[in-house]
């Protein structure tokens, strides 16, 4: 069973979230917060899989509540009124494993939510990958931060920045999906983040991969 946290300032929206996943098998909504700073004390008082986080709400925003939550094993994904958020990328580079739009389809939000979960894939519904596109900054002439990765990792690391999951890197690149997953691994612990979604933010902002160039 994957259970969720709601926080919201908006009673609607939560109960509207809670209507799409409470009637799910494996999907539970174990609690609400109004505001972030609530969201961080019920996360510490529940310990949600998921919380799905509003950004912006009174008192401590979304962005502030995500960088206190994601260091731990509760996953983070950020809800949103607008696609493309410089706040939205924030919250990624602190630590969310993605973000949706309020509009988002029933059947999307379930989705994502079970994928933030496994936390085995970016969460990506179509528009991920282009807020990252949009906001990441121009790397630096000095960026050394790949530095500990090995060639063959960089290569991994090129893909799981495109999207590919680690069945479609394994073809390509000629191995099995375990040892995508174990280079995965290696990467995250080598780089210090903890899910896909950190991993294509630094692609992105180091310059291994750009908009519109794949591997």
């Amino acid at each position: 069973m994957i259970t969720v946290l709601l926080a919201d300032d908006q009673p609607l929206v939560r109960a509207g979230l809670r209507a799409l996943l409470d009637p799910e098998d494996d999907l539970t909504v174990v609690g609400e917060a109004a505001d972030g700073a609530e969201a961080v004390r019920e996360v510490a008082r529940l310990g949600p899989d998921v919380v799905l986080m509003d950004i912006r709400m009174p008192g401590v925003d979304g962005l502030e509540a995500t960088r206190r939550i994601a260091s731990g094993r509760t996953r983070v994904v950020v809800v949103t009124t607008f696609d493309l958020d410089e706040y939205v990328y924030e919250a990624l580079r602190s630590g969310a494993s993605g973000f949706l739009v309020k509009d988002a389809e029933p059947a999307e939000i379930r989705h994502a939510v079970r994928v933030a979960a496994r936390g085995d894939a970016l969460l990506s519904p179509g528009v991920t990958r282009r807020l990252i596109e949009e906001f990441a900054a121009r790397p630096g002439v000095n960026d050394d931060r790949l530095a500990p990765l090995t060639g063959r990792e960089r290569e991994v690391l090129a893909r799981v920045a495109h999207g590919r999951t680690n069945d479609q890197i394994a073809g390509e690149l000629f191995m099995s999906p375990a040892t995508v997953k174990t280079h995965v691994n290696r990467m995250m612990t080598k780089l210090g983040v903890h899910d896909r979604a950190q991993l294509v933010v630094l692609a992105y902002e180091t310059g291994l991969t750009r908009p519109g160039h794949h591997p």
